[in-house]
C-alpha cells in the first residue's frame, strides 16, 4: 500500500467511517464491535474511490441489513444478544456475497472492496437472510 492508499484509508477512517458506526450502532440498538482490517480493503490504485468503494461494499449493506431486522424490539433485542462481532476484510477471494459468513455471534464480511460495488442491495439481502437465519 502506497502513499496515496494509506492517506486515503486514513481519511475514510477518520472522517467518513464515524459517521457509518453511528447509525449502524442506531439501527442494531447497541454498539456494535466492528474490526475493520483497513489495509486489505486498501487497493492500488482507487485510493480516490474509497469514499464511495467501502460504503457500497461493506457498510450501507451492514446498515440496511440492521435496519431491516432492528426495525422492532424483537430484532434489535435478536441483534444484540446474536451478534458479538462484525469482521470486514478483503482477502481478495471473493467479489460476491459467497464471502459472507455469520457463525458463533460473528458477522465476517470478506469482499472485493473495488468489485461489483453497485450490488448494494444483493450484499443487504445476503447479510439479512444470513442473520436471520443464525439469530
Amino acid at each position: 500500500m502506497g502513499l496515496a492508499e494509506r492517506r486515503s484509508v486514513e481519511r475514510f477512517k477518520n472522517e467518513d467511517y464515524p459517521g457509518w458506526k453511528a447509525r449502524i450502532d442506531e439501527a442494531a440498538g447497541f454498539e456494535v464491535p466492528i474490526e475493520v482490517s483497513w489495509d486489505e480493503l486498501a487497493v492500488v490504485d482507487r485510493s480516490d474511490r474509497y469514499a464511495e468503494d467501502f460504503p457500497a461494499v461493506f457498510f450501507q449493506p451492514l446498515l440496511d441489513a440492521f435496519g431491516a431486522i432492528g426495525a422492532d424490539d424483537m430484532g434489535k433485542d435478536a441483534l444484540r444478544e446474536g451478534v458479538s462481532k462484525v469482521i470486514v476484510r478483503n482477502t481478495n477471494e471473493y467479489f460476491s456475497p459467497s464471502g459472507f459468513a455469520f457463525a458463533d455471534g460473528v458477522l465476517t464480511l470478506d469482499h472485493q472492496s473495488d468489485v461489483n460495488t453497485h450490488h448494494v442491495e444483493e450484499r443487504t439481502k445476503a447479510i439479512q437472510a444470513l442473520l436471520e437465519a443464525g439469530l
